[in-house]
């Protein structure tokens, strides 16, 4: 016992030692400086120099001490005294050789640290190539880190390379294991007799997919008629992804892992192997396929009246582009009226519906920012021959309506029958910065309306429509969309505020989303009486599983095509050096203000390069300011440029003010 006791105070000791020592997680700057985020510290994060770092890498987990500071106000800076657990253990970037050792260049930039590789351990790699080196030894006062290398992802120059490491970075690969393969083909393609007895029959009824040109995998279609009340009978019908991936499959288990699929300008890492994706989950045209269908009573005004959720088959009448149906809409086009005679009728009452769900929306305030998508198209090499305005025309905002509405509807009937369930979450944004977008907006004589600690997106749908057309729209709109909060997955039904529902999930898209694939198993087995009290109790467990996991999964996915758009976009500007576009100012920081050109793509204009004056950051007003001159560069602000430079490996592009540059 006397032992224990000693034993016990030798601990406290220890403790008592190192009690003003911070624990978290290490955040590197590619400057070389960086930030801690404490693990159980709420008093904000802790500002590391480059001094101070010593041989931490990104992502480490680290032990810091408090520097002391005469400033209450300032950021917390601190020094690193030891590493409690290292997070890398490989690292993808590109190799360069030399005789007797080489170093690979991590691509990610707040991986600083080269890696040195000796000779015997090149296996093969060259200069260029993009390579996965393994650390072997960590880095040290006096050396770097050492690796092995142990995969080439793509030679140097070949194509699709770039895009290649940037998936391999993100630990993703298009690529199924075996196990899964195996399963999925053993998947029978054909539709028995057995599993159509007991769903709804829809194969007579005219419905349709609309999906972009490029689209191989369609996961929901849609049909509209006009009942004899004057209501409309909207079905929307999902494929029937869970009735071929069963719960903790190997299909399943790779699904829940992958969480989504992830869409890479001219590629896809899918969550579903091809075999389901583009062939029996996908709903083709003239071919019967299961589905999980939502039908909806529909008002005049808008509003769903009654509805029912059953298992169908169905039989697509034809597999329809947006472009076709907006021309249709739009502009009557009589040769594609032509062509589609025999659906014709059913795209006029899809096109009046829509209208009437979107004008409903409006009524209670559902939140449309209108912000420009890039579409990139490649050649054969990889290379990017154009980037243009992807379009958002009549068709992309009737399906939209279609799916948003069903979405709602589905997730408001679970929500009453008070199961498991999977459901979106978009939370209202802080009061804090609410009162900064207030302040910011009266200065073009705007009032948000309503109480700011439970503001309601109708007043900011309000704000939305008042600058529609004006010259301070884009800015407005940039400025309100950086005020909220990111949409998640979550257990709990805690609507979602940018919609301005109480209810919602997602639910049509089962072969790219994995939150519609479990719910879509809950519905069914809802549906066919299969829930009681031990099945809830797995689900509950399952659900939040999914949610959390999908939420990871959805913030990776969207890094990844940021990254993939970024590095696109600068490559195209690549060869258009010395060309002067015009733009409008998209943000402002105290090293200069970023400009978004027409065709989305945004630069820096840099605050060094601003030769007529020394310039003053203003960040609640989001302004650059000249002391002398008082020439003002702020958010919303058109200008002209020159593109000046592009640095391909931090995938950045430098512009120039028009008027500071005179070309040769």
């Amino acid at each position: 016992m006397n032992i224990k006791v000693l034993n016990d105070n030798k601990k406290h000791r220890k403790t008592l030692k190192d009690v003003d020592l911070i624990i978290g997680t290490l955040q590197k700057h590619r400057k070389g400086f960086g930030f801690v985020i404490p693990q159980n510290d709420k008093n904000g994060d802790i500002f590391i120099s480059n001094n101070n770092i010593k041989n931490a890498m990104n992502g480490d987990i680290v032990n810091v001490k408090l520097l002391d500071s005469n400033n209450s106000e300032k950021t917390r800076e601190g020094i690193i005294e030891n590493i409690v657990k290292r997070s890398i253990t490989e690292i993808i970037g590109t190799f360069e050789k030399n005789k007797r050792f080489g170093f690979v260049v991590p691509d990610d930039k707040k991986i600083n640290d080269d890696i040195f590789v000796l000779k015997k351990d090149f296996n093969g790699a060259n200069t260029g190539d993009k390579v996965v080196a393994t650390i072997t030894k960590w880095p040290n006062k006096e050396n770097s880190a050492e690796g092995i290398i142990t995969e080439i992802i793509s030679r140097k120059d070949e194509q699709g390379g770039d895009i290649k490491a940037l998936i391999r970075q993100y630990n993703l690969t298009k690529e199924f294991p075996k196990k899964v393969i195996n399963e999925s083909n053993k998947i029978n393609e054909d539709i028995l007799q057995d599993e159509i007895i007991n769903r709804k029959d829809l194969r007579g009824k005219t419905i349709i997919t609309i999906d972009g040109k490029d689209s191989k995998d369609f996961d929901d279609a849609v049909s509209v008629e006009k009942l004899d009340n004057g209501n409309y009978l909207l079905g929307v019908h999902i494929a029937d992804v869970s009735h071929y991936v069963k719960e903790s499959s190997n299909l399943d288990n790779e699904s829940l892992k992958r969480g989504n699929s992830v869409y890479l300008i001219d590629q896809v890492i899918p969550m579903l192997p091809e075999k389901l994706s583009n062939g029996i989950c996908s709903l083709n045209p003239n071919v019967d396929r299961l589905t999980l269908s939502i039908e909806m009573e529909i008002s005049k005004d808008g509003k769903v009246l009654t509805h029912e959720i059953f298992e169908s088959i169905i039989q697509s009448k034809a597999r329809m582009i947006y472009t076709d149906v907006s021309d249709i809409l739009e502009y009557h086009s009589k040769d594609l009226i032509e062509k589609y005679q025999d659906i014709y009728e059913d795209i006029l009452l899809m096109g009046e519906l829509a209208k009437l769900l979107k004008r409903s929306r409006d009524i209670r305030g559902s939140l449309d920012f209108d912000f420009d998508e890039a579409y990139i198209t490649l050649n054969d090499k990889g290379i990017p021959t154009s980037v243009e305005t992807a379009e958002r025309r009549v068709a992309n905002r009737l399906i939209e309506e279609f799916m948003l509405i069903a979405n709602e509807t589905v997730a408001e009937h679970f929500y009453w029958m008070q199961i498991p369930f999977v459901y979106r979450v978009h939370e209202k944004p802080d009061l804090e910065k609410i009162e900064e977008f207030k302040k910011f907006i009266a200065s073009f004589g705007l009032t948000l309306k309503g109480n700011l600690e439970n503001i309601h997106p109708k007043a900011l749908n309000e704000i939305i429509k008042s600058v529609e057309g004006k010259p301070e729209e884009h800015i407005v709109n940039t400025i309100m969309l950086r005020a909220m909060k990111k949409a998640f997955y979550g257990t709990e039904c805690e609507g979602h505020f940018g919609l301005g529902v109480k209810y919602y999930c997602h639910f049509t898209s089962p072969i790219r989303r994995y939150p519609d694939l479990i719910i879509h198993r809950i519905i069914k087995e809802t549906i066919n009486g299969n829930l009681n009290d031990k099945r809830i109790k797995i689900l509950k467990k399952r659900t939040n599983i999914a949610a959390d996991q999908s939420s990871i999964t959805e913030r990776q996915a969207q890094e990844l095509e940021r990254e993939v758009e970024k590095l696109k976009k600068a490559e195209y500007m690549s060869y258009h050096i010395n060309e002067v576009y015009e733009g409008i100012i998209s943000g402002v920081a105290s090293f200069g203000f970023f400009v978004e050109i027409e065709n989305t793509i945004e630069g820096m204009v840099r605050v060094e390069s601003l030769t007529d004056d020394y310039y003053d950051y203003e960040p609640n007003m989001y302004r650059l300011i000249g002391r002398h001159t008082n020439n003002i560069y702020s958010l919303g602000n058109k200008v002209r440029i020159i593109v000046h430079s592009v640095d391909l490996l931090n995938k950045e592009i430098n512009f120039i003010l028009f008027n500071e540059l005179k070309l040769s």
